[in-house]
């Protein structure tokens, strides 16, 4: 039975050597390829032409299979392959770049998270109630640490303590804060209350805030010349009191990287009456 009603094929070979022949009313169709296709002409005198049916394509012939070719599939797999490299490239050369200056980054950071810890410490300390105008709330003392000998440190308090204070018990407020720095250690703050019961025998405590400070200056401003001096310890008077400096001064550094910051003392003013 034919595919079509009236179209036959004849002559189909086994081993597929040659061509059948499409026959259509008893007559030989005549073919011709355009494009690939096999194109059937009119029988007899019919002007009509049409394409090889779909249901005789597996006899051997009809429209061939479109595919990529050899060529295609590796011109494909090299664009592939240089848009990854290109995309590696630039992913690590950002990296690169972004991470190429964090020590510096980062330490900068650490400069001013410090120096603007040190500075709200100190505002606070010199607002009332804790200081009135015309006191010294932010002055140097003697201190005596925990481990070291008696030294001249710059002190101030702090009315409800502060965050990086870790309590053996319960916070209590009132406390008393100085400032020393330590070749080792680095810039450590000395603190206990004034309510503990052996405020007077006990040395303070110790917590350090960086160990990047490897100096603490004193800044002094000389209004006879107009000019500021800076000295390496809290300095004397003529008679031999304790001067508080104008300014303290933090020298940080971090291998090569050296910064230095500035913290002008503030002082007390007159706070507004309740109403």
């Amino acid at each position: 039975m034919s595919p079509l009603p009236g179209l036959s094929v004849r002559g189909v070979p086994r081993d597929g050597t040659a061509r059948p022949s499409i026959w259509h009313d008893g007559a030989r169709l005549p073919e011709a390829r355009i494009d690939g296709r096999v194109i059937l002409g009119p029988p007899r005198n019919d002007k009509r032409g049409f394409t090889l049916p779909a249901r005789l394509r597996p006899l051997g012939f009809g429209v061939a299979s479109s595919g990529f070719t050899l060529l295609e599939i590796l011109l494909a797999l090299a664009l592939t392959a240089l848009v990854l490299v290109s995309l590696n490239v630039f992913v690590f050369s950002m990296g690169e770049l972004w991470g190429r200056n964090t020590d510096v980054r980062l330490f900068d950071r650490h400069v001013r998270a410090v120096t603007r810890y040190l500075d709200q410490e100190l505002h606070t300390a010199a607002l009332p109630p804790a200081a009135s105008a015309g006191s010294t709330p932010i002055a140097p003392q003697e201190i005596k640490p925990l481990n070291g000998a008696t030294d001249n440190l710059l002190t101030f308090v702090l009315p409800a303590g502060s965050r990086l204070l870790v309590w053996p018990d319960r916070p209590l407020p009132e406390v008393v804060c100085s400032l020393q720095a330590r070749d080792r250690d680095g810039l450590v703050l000395l603190w206990h209350s004034r309510l503990e019961m052996k405020f007077n025998d006990d040395p303070p405590r110790e917590t350090v805030l960086t160990p990047l400070v490897t100096a603490l200056a004193y800044d002094y401003y000389d209004s006879d010349f107009k000019t500021w001096k800076t000295e390496p310890v809290i300095r004397k008077d003529t008679s031999g009191q304790l001067q508080t400096p104008q300014r303290l001064r933090l020298k940080f550094a971090y291998g090569k990287l050296k910064r230095e910051t500035v913290i002008t003392l503030p002082t007390p003013t007159e706070g507004l009456p309740n109403f």
